[in-house]
């Protein structure tokens, strides 16, 4: 019999893991490098909001699709596809050469990356066991988070370095060797895989999550909204997503003006929410999978999503109040990691209700967060610009956009009500 020294399931979130890791390294540049674009285009508050907000549309618009020709095509390939497309749009994003080139490139962007998470979904619905996959979920989403943290210092540094076009086109090169070894490792299944040990696959084939009656492949869009759990878990992630994609776009501006401090400076303290967003992924994961093996389904995904939608509400409004800038970051990282604590249970969540259409219901769920995203970015520019028509510095709008914070807040004590309401024993074919 077979036998691996490393369980290729742990090898393969290593792989999962990275991915995300790049994949936000990739989104987090476009923060980092507002001050060098905005200046050499001549953008605006509003404008360089649109072209935060057409990835996020791109991206949004192309989750379903995306996660059915993961449903249909398997994880192996789509993935190859999804990266080494998310990599020359990283590369292109550094040859735009004004206002309109930026927005396009960036759409597309989005529209490229967009299966990349519901693609993970079906990875781990084929590959781990049911009484891991909060944990699983927890480290990949982690992944996005630090490698956001880790892509400020080192975009501002090379933007010091080689200018910000530059660093666009080393990060999209680097993604090129992601999608190929990704291409040459990776099995759809544990029944494919020949690294796999004999004992592990029998492992994963008795204890992972078996596919429903359904027949693969019937679950229309439209069938999918009629689903009162999938229009629940649309709603409460847009509530995630709005508060966490702050972080991704208008935070390191947002810092840099709050904390009158350098870029650099603003790109260590930018580090600490997505570390914190980093850990309450671990957290959350743990806690999912610790319920789960008590023997309830549903307290598993509905508390730690309470918990992180509570403590995401108190701390930004905590932080439009803090006296100091060190009080500012506790906060916001505290709002962050609650923020995080709701995405293991809401991925979770899809795969429970999708089954074999996991794909699909979890890139339908990504859609609705994204929209949120998208508004999110939308509405932090135009409050800061109201602000500036109303008498303020320009500086001063970004540092005192407080209305920003307290809409966050209000979504995420109505994505608490939301999780009071879902039930993920009852299939999305139900």
């Amino acid at each position: 019999m077979k036998k691996t020294i490393i369980p290729q399931r742990f090898v393969l979130v290593t792989f999962t893991f990275l991915i995300s890791v790049l994949m936000y390294v990739d989104r987090a540049c476009i923060g980092a490098a507002k001050g060098s674009a905005s200046s050499e285009f001549g953008l605006n508050n509003i404008q360089w909001a649109w072209v935060m907000a057409a990835f996020t549309l791109g991206y949004a618009l192309l989750q379903t699709p995306s996660g059915k020709l993961a449903d249909k095509k398997g994880a192996r390939l789509v993935m190859s596809l999804i990266i080494t497309i998310w990599s020359v749009l990283t590369a292109l994003t550094g040859a735009a050469w004004n206002f309109i080139s930026m927005v396009l490139i960036r759409f597309l962007f989005g529209a490229g990356e967009a299966g990349a998470f519901p693609t993970l979904s079906k990875v781990v619905y084929k590959w781990f066991p049911v009484n891991e996959r909060g944990i699983i979920q927890g480290i990949n989403f982690s992944g996005s988070r630090i490698g956001g943290a880790v892509a400020y210092p080192i975009v501002v540094a090379l933007i010091a370095s080689l200018g910000w076009r530059g660093s666009f086109f080393i990060f999209g090169a680097v993604g090129f060797v992601f999608a190929l070894v990704w291409w040459l490792y990776f099995r759809n299944s544990p029944e494919e895989s020949k690294l796999i040990g004999e004992e592990e696959k029998q492992y994963i084939l008795e204890t992972r999550q078996q596919d429903g009656s359904g027949k693969k492949g019937t679950l229309t869009f439209a069938k999918t909204l009629r689903s009162k759990n999938m229009l629940l878990a649309m709603l409460q992630y847009v509530g995630s997503n709005f508060t966490f994609y702050f972080t991704l776009t208008w935070m390191f501006p947002y810092l840099k003006e709050a904390l009158k401090s350098t870029g650099t400076t603003a790109s260590f303290w930018a580090m600490a929410p997505l570390i914190g967003g980093a850990v309450g992924n671990w957290v959350s994961g743990i806690l999912v999978d610790k319920i789960y093996k008590s023997g309830n389904l549903t307290l598993s995904r509905r508390l730690p999503a309470i918990i992180g939608f509570s403590l995401a509400a108190a701390g930004v409004v905590l932080m439009t109040n803090a006296t100091s800038d060190l009080y500012k970051v506790m906060f916001l990282t505290l709002a962050i990691f609650g923020a995080d604590m709701t995405l293991s249970p809401s991925w979770a969540f899809c795969i429970d209700i999708g089954k074999e259409n996991a794909g699909a219901v979890s890139g339908t769920m990504n859609m609705a967060g994204n929209l949120g995203a998208f508004t999110s970015i939308l509405a932090f520019g135009y409050l800061a610009d109201g602000l500036i028509k109303s008498g303020v510095d320009a500086k001063e709008a970004l540092a005192g956009n407080d209305m920003f914070f307290y809409i966050c807040a209000g979504l995420s004590i109505v994505s608490i009500v939301a999780w009071l309401l879902m039930n993920p024993n009852k299939s999305i074919k139900e």
